[in-house]
C-alpha cells in the first residue's frame, strides 16, 4: 500500500523497522510505501489532540521496496491554489513520491476564493474538506465531508468560508 498521512491538527511521531523516526506536524504530510513489508508505529506524543487524514492507495505493482518520508508543506504556499503533496507522476518535483499513478493535493482558500484543478474527464477525484466549507458542482461540502468526482475535466472549488481541502487524483 501507498499510505499518505495528512496531519490536520497536532502532530504524529513515526517509527519503523527501517530505522526511520520523525515527527509530522499540522499541515504537513508523510508517505509510507509498505512495499515488500515494513513494521511501523505512529504515536501522538503531543500535549494536544491530533487529527489527521490517512489515505491508502494501491501501488502500481507488487514488490516495491518499503520506504518512508515526511515533508513540510506550509499552508501559505498553497494559498488560493492546489499544490501537489504526494505523486507517482514524474513531473511533481517537490512532492513526496508514491508508487502509483495518483496525486494527493492540498489547497487553502479564503472565503469567496475559487480555485480550479485540471482533473481530466478520464480520471477520478476524491475531495475532502479538512476545514471550512466549499461548493463544487452546485453541492455544499462541510468539514470532513467528501465527494467522489468523475467525468469532470476541470474541478472548480468555491470557498464558502476560510477552507482547507485535500484532493486525490487517480486512475479508474
Amino acid at each position: 500500500m501507498e499510505i499518505i498521512t495528512y496531519v490536520r491538527e497536532g502532530a504524529i511521531t513515526h517509527e519503523d523497522s527501517l530505522g526511520n523516526r520523525g515527527r509530522t506536524g499540522a499541515g504537513d504530510v508523510q508517505v509510507m510505501s509498505a512495499g515488500t513489508g515494513i513494521r511501523h508505529s505512529e504515536y501522538n506524543l503531543e500535549d494536544e489532540t491530533t487529527r489527521l487524514f490517512q489515505i491508502w492507495i494501491l501501488p502500481d505493482r507488487a514488490g516495491h521496496a518499503p520506504s518512508w518520508g515526511t515533508r513540510a508543506f506550509p499552508r501559505g504556499d498553497r494559498a488560493g491554489q492546489f499544490v501537489v503533496l504526494a505523486s507517482g507522476q514524474p513531473d511533481a518535483d517537490d512532492a513526496l513520491p508514491i508508487n502509483t499513478d495518483a496525486r494527493v493535493l492540498g489547497a487553502t482558500l479564503k472565503k469567496g476564493e475559487t480555485t480550479s484543478y485540471n482533473l481530466g474527464a478520464d480520471r477520478l477525484g476524491y475531495l475532502v474538506v479538512a476545514k471550512g466549507s466549499v461548493e463544487i458542482e452546485g453541492k455544499t461540502l462541510n468539514e470532513r465531508d467528501g465527494a467522489a468526482i468523475s467525468k469532470t475535466d476541470v474541478l472548480s472549488v468555491l470557498a464558502l468560508e476560510d477552507t482547507e481541502v485535500v484532493l486525490v487524483d487517480t486512475v479508474p
